[in-house]
């Protein structure tokens, strides 16, 4: 896991705290405050796994302040970067268990749906569309396009949104990815479900909250090679 350095998580929050009085509508902010308002929007991932509490988050900017001010409390950087890391550890250890246990319920909702089959390792795939060219192996490297959604549907990744298909070699993906892929062929969509372990596991990574269960609406384009 990566070290959740006390200068990071500062930054990180005041661009958070510096935007209350920017209104929830894009329509009432002018350019410059867009581009802040969404680099605040895109940072604020590396505080969202420490739950804080009102009190610490107003101690964050507290800390802020003051060090902008030249007025901060001198605390040993060694100490209180590994207790802030210890806390970062243990709170997102909890949320990954938390999600990790509703993640085995959204896969059986998802084992239930009709035509939906279950792999030995637990990846439930639905086949969609049935395809009519050649299927990949493990190793293939293969032209997809994809639409990843969290349990709640919430959309963390789209090649689809951004136009672009995906070209990647199988051996680079997600283990999920890799096994789930060749049971598919050319041409053809399938609904895959994978199990946080076979995903990114109790990390997570960026916006995925860590012991997700992540389904994918994938499209097998062409098997490249």
């Amino acid at each position: 896991m990566k070290h959740l350095m006390p200068a990071t998580l500062i930054v990180v929050t005041a661009l958070i705290l510096n935007v209350p009085s920017i209104a929830a509508t894009a329509q009432s902010m002018t350019e410059d405050e867009k581009v802040f308002y969404y680099l605040g929007t895109a940072l604020s991932a590396n505080l969202a796994p420490l739950d804080l509490t009102d009190a610490e988050l107003a101690a964050v900017e507290r800390g802020l302040r003051d060090a902008l001010n030249g007025t901060a409390v001198e605390l040993d950087d060694a100490v209180y970067g590994e207790k802030l890391n210890a806390i970062a550890q243990e709170r997102m250890a909890a949320n990954a268990l938390r999600e990790e246990a509703a993640a085995r319920d959204y896969i059986a909702e998802m084992a239930a749906e009709p035509g939906a089959v279950t792999t030995e390792s637990g990846i439930v795939i639905l086949e969609l569309t049935p395809g009519s060219g050649g299927s990949p192996t493990a190793d293939s490297t293969v032209t997809a396009h994809y639409q990843g959604t969290l349990r709640d549907g919430t959309v963390f990744d789209s090649s689809v949104t951004r136009g672009q298909p995906f070209t990647s070699s199988l051996s680079r993906v997600i283990p999920c990815w890799r096994e789930a892929i060749p049971t598919m062929k050319e041409g053809g969509k399938s609904k895959i479900t994978c199990p946080p372990e076979l995903a990114y596991g109790e990390r997570g990574s960026g916006s995925i909250p860590g012991g997700s269960a992540l389904t994918f609406e994938v499209e097998l384009i062409e098997v490249v090679e």
